[in-house]
């Protein structure tokens, strides 16, 4: 067992720092903040440090000078924890943060790290320096670790990602070891509720400096937007130019009609692949992250990559944990172009191959806007701004309305915290879930049927570095690596020159991609046989039949062997007599009649509907 005065003494041990050059600025000054704030003070403290900026490296270096005896460090989630495990564990050079920076001379005798899962004992705590875990593993089983370890145990708290600590649980941690410092290190200073993190901000790193130093992609907006663009509202159709679009899209019915278009689709899909085209020809596997509405939107989405010739996958929530993990170790090893995902892939997934946001569903609110937005920052080539594959691109479309989020991005470096707090207090809208005898219809009210798009990108950069800043940029790099640029014969002027060859004219607006006429029938086909089962569930739940069940199955005459294949096969003899042809032979469908019967699905699944209704009432 260590005692308690061996950990104070072990934390309390000089370390480099503050004069550590492989360590990032705001490693060494978020260290040097906190430990000055618990020097005078034990009120709980919060810091602000940007996605991809060292975040579990500064929690790493927080116990030296602020912990008097050990550390329990929480983590949101299962990857986050592990990532925070391998920086403290000294017995796995390749992801120690302790090694890797040079931070301790000796790691002979620790720190010691000790995981609180499901496996461990109070024994392995004892013998520990540092204990990690999750908050949902320490407040399990009516919060048994709790109930184990003394009032004392801890001297120091650390919350990563500390806008999660809204629930009674993590309370109930901090009230059960009161004389502990607690210290919250986020990415943004919100709880889940919107509400401030509880505590004191000392220390916070601005995005725009972030990007000014390399340690996060310098990000833009592209947007694409139409000079015209028809659709239908309730059958009244009618045509919009981009000026009346802007105003249009203030409302929710038409940003969503936006988001759930093919056409307006198409153009996302379109300018997100030209601005992929132009990041790969630096020879690095740049990668597209989309957003989309829902799983049946993601695979909508999935399909027009994958027309156009793109390997794509979507994942969400409803998948099955092994093919979530199939799904992201493919997009890992370079096997996909784009990922499409539905409220997945958030905080801890880390992957600097991710290099475009092609957004395709209408953010209502900050918070959700910015946390996808984190997901392409990270760069590809530390300390090297400005460098072409350090670049992130968000594409969307104008009709989303988008674009407010992105200048309230900008500028969320301000210091009137409260103005950032009124973005975030509109809460993020989930659609409400149909009431019983109704069911949600896989179009909205809202059609668009077609739109001419402009040649150019709608755009706006984060930030604007100037060509002539990047040359002093780039000596300013080199030389935090220990190389003298006049050693090797670089100097700015040599620089200067060979600006403009870094990369060919980026792309001025989307240009419509090939699509083969088989790949385009293939996957309408693909899409009706998906849309059908989609439906067929949003029956079943209408009608308050269970998948499972025997109800309807049993009156249905079509021989299934539950409730939801009978669903299915209604659905798809309806289908079929809307169609005029024979069941089995969808094959022979043509690219037209599968283009004529995708958009007729709703007027069938309602009599279906009311034909199933009728059979179960």
């Amino acid at each position: 067992m260590i005692k308690n005065d061996e950990v104070a003494e072990f934390f309390a041990q000089p370390v480099k720092i503050a004069t550590n050059s492989d360590l990032r600025d705001p490693q060494r000054l978020g260290h040097a903040a906190a430990v000055e704030h618990f020097a005078s003070d034990d009120a709980r403290a919060v810091e602000q440090i940007p996605v991809g900026c060292g975040k579990s490296g500064l929690i790493t270096l927080l116990p030296f000078g602020c912990a008097d005896g050990r550390v329990l460090v929480i983590a949101p989630n299962l990857t986050i924890r592990d990532q925070l495990v391998g920086a403290f564990d000294v017995t796995k050079p390749e992801t120690c943060f302790y090694i890797k920076r040079k931070v301790l001379d000796d790691i002979t005798n620790g720190p010691w790290v000790a995981v609180l899962d499901a496996t461990a004992n109070r024994g392995d705590l004892d013998e520990a320096h540092v204990v990690v875990t999750n908050i949902q593993q320490l407040a399990a089983g009516g919060g048994r670790w709790l109930e184990d370890l003394p009032e004392g145990f801890f001297s120091l708290i650390v919350v990563d990602e500390g806008h999660h600590n809204a629930a009674p649980s993590w309370q109930d941690v901090f009230d059960h070891f009161p004389d502990a410092k607690v210290i919250s290190v986020t990415a943004t200073p919100f709880r889940a509720d919107d509400q401030p993190v509880e505590g004191e901000m000392i220390y916070a790193y601005p995005i725009g400096q972030a990007m000014r130093e390399g340690y996060i992609k310098n990000i833009q907006a592209s947007n694409v937007a139409p000079s015209e663009l028809v659709f239908s509202y309730k059958g009244d159709e009618r045509t919009h130019t981009l000026q009346e679009v802007l105003q249009l899209r203030e409302n929710t019915w038409f940003s969503r009609g936006v988001a759930l278009a093919e056409a307006c689709n198409i153009s996302i899909v379109n300018g997100s692949i030209e601005w992929l085209k132009h990041l790969r020809q630096s020879g690095h596997h740049h990668q597209i992250i989309a957003a989309a509405c829902s799983v049946d939107h993601a695979r909508a989405i999935r399909h027009l990559y994958e027309e156009r010739g793109w390997n794509a996958q979507e994942i969400h929530s409803g998948m099955p944990e092994d093919q979530q993990k199939t799904v992201k170790n493919r997009l890992r090893n370079g096997e996909l172009d784009i990922i499409v995902q539905v409220h997945m892939l958030g905080e801890g997934f880390d992957h600097p191959s991710l290099s475009v946001a092609a957004v395709f569903r209408p953010y209502r609110s900050l918070s959700p806007y910015i946390q996808f937005i984190g997901r392409i920052m990270r760069v590809n080539l530390e300390q090297t701004p400005g460098h072409p594959d350090n670049r992130g691109i968000v594409v969307s479309h104008v009709g989303l309305n988008i674009d407010q989020h992105w200048d309230d991005f900008k500028h969320i470096d301000e210091e009137d915290q409260r103005l950032v707090q009124s973005w975030l207090m509109s809460a993020e809208q989930t659609p409400a879930s149909p009431a019983e005898g109704t069911r949600r219809l896989l179009r909205p009210d809202m059609i668009v049927k077609g739109e001419l798009t402009l040649d150019q990108f709608l755009g706006d950069q984060f930030l604007d570095i100037p060509d002539e800043y990047l040359p002093d940029r780039v000596l300013d790099a080199l030389r935090a690596q220990g190389i003298d640029p006049a050693a090797v014969g670089l100097n700015r002027e040599m620089l200067a020159l060979l600006r403009d060859t870094r990369m060919p004219t980026e792309p001025t607006g989307p240009v419509a991609q090939p699509v083969q006429p088989q790949a385009r029938r293939q996957g309408l086909q693909r899409r009706l046989v998906e849309q059908s089962r989609t439906m067929a569930m949003s029956i079943c739940k209408a009608a308050t039949l269970s998948p499972v069940g025997m109800k309807l199955a049993a009156r249905s005459g079509t021989g299934a062997t539950n409730d939801f294949q009978a669903v299915i096969m209604m659905v798809n003899r309806a289908v079929n007599g809307h169609l005029g042809i024979p069941t089995r032979s969808r094959r022979k469908l043509t690219t037209p009649e599968l283009e004529s019967v995708l958009p007729q699905l709703d007027a069938i699944g309602d009599a279906v509907q009311a034909d199933i209704m009728e059979k179960v009432s």
